[in-house]
């Protein structure tokens, strides 16, 4: 287990996202419905696809009743049903970094049509089918904090089980059939194979370690270095998809370093 440095990228993401909450909820919303009506079953202990969408909007604190009427929108029926298919788009925006785009829509040339213009704007080039899906992979990606909340006015928080001691939620995540972990400030990021999610999880919350949050998510193969002027160009191309309501998902082959951090954080 080696802790390759993912965090950084995973944390400007997470914080995009949070900034723009309501877009998040619909977003979360709206995989919900589509995982539980291609799945066929309202039931996340028979639908994995649900399940795993279900912990992905725990990790982002999507309340309970919007996830129960996201489900219930999978089975509706005239104006209530849904009818949205999955689309990935692929291409490079500057300094030829690599963007990986998932979507769920209900309108296909609209949709293309806003991330043509993205690119477009941004300096980057739409791809076909299959351009840059080749330098990601497919992973799983496990919250956990170290620290849980008590409901104790005295004592707040208390170690999470493991979790609180790094050797021994190393040796956790070995026996729970993790790939890897990294250290990310108050939790951990625990990354499985994409098909050893669910199992991973529930055996890590089995061995008393609670999780905040689990989701598939497209992990670089080679991360591409850029300089600073690039990287913000990039990000401006990144958070311009972000805000399109159709696009679930936005990965990219830049590699965050400390320094491109600070620069964006400025």
């Amino acid at each position: 287990m080696s802790g390759h440095s993912k965090w950084a990228t995973t944390k400007h993401r997470k914080a995009a996202q949070d900034a723009k909450r309501s877009a998040l909820f619909s977003k979360l919303s709206r995989n919900i419905t589509v995982a539980a009506k291609e799945g066929g079953d309202p039931n996340p202990d028979n639908n994995a696809s649900l399940a795993a969408a279900i912990e992905k909007a725990k990790g982002y604190s999507l309340p309970k009743d919007k996830i129960k009427v996201a489900i219930d929108k999978a089975f509706g029926t005239g104006k209530d049903a849904a009818n949205y298919e999955t689309v990935v788009y692929e291409g490079y925006g500057p300094a030829g970094v690599a963007v990986y785009c998932e979507a769920l829509t209900d309108n296909r040339n609209r949709t293309a049509a806003d991330v043509r213009s993205a690119f477009s704007h941004a300096g980057g080039n739409l791809g076909t089918s299959g351009s840059v899906a080749f330098m990601f992979e497919r992973k799983g990606q496990i919250m956990v904090s170290k620290e849980v909340e008590t409901g104790d006015k005295k004592n707040p928080v208390k170690p999470n089980g493991a979790a609180a001691d790094e050797e021994e939620f190393m040796l956790a995540v070995a026996e729970a059939g993790g790939d890897d972990y990294e250290d990310a400030e108050d939790e951990w990021i625990v990354y499985t194979a994409a098909t050893d999610l669910m199992a991973v999880k529930n055996a890590l919350e089995e061995a008393g370690i609670e999780t905040k949050g689990a989701e598939l998510t497209m992990i670089p193969s080679t991360p591409a270095q850029v300089s600073v002027s690039d990287a913000k160009k990039v990000m401006r191309l990144i958070d311009r998809l972000e805000e399109l309501e159709d696009l679930q998902n936005v990965y990219h082959t830049m590699d965050i370093t400390d320094e491109i951090a600070e620069a964006l954080d400025e």
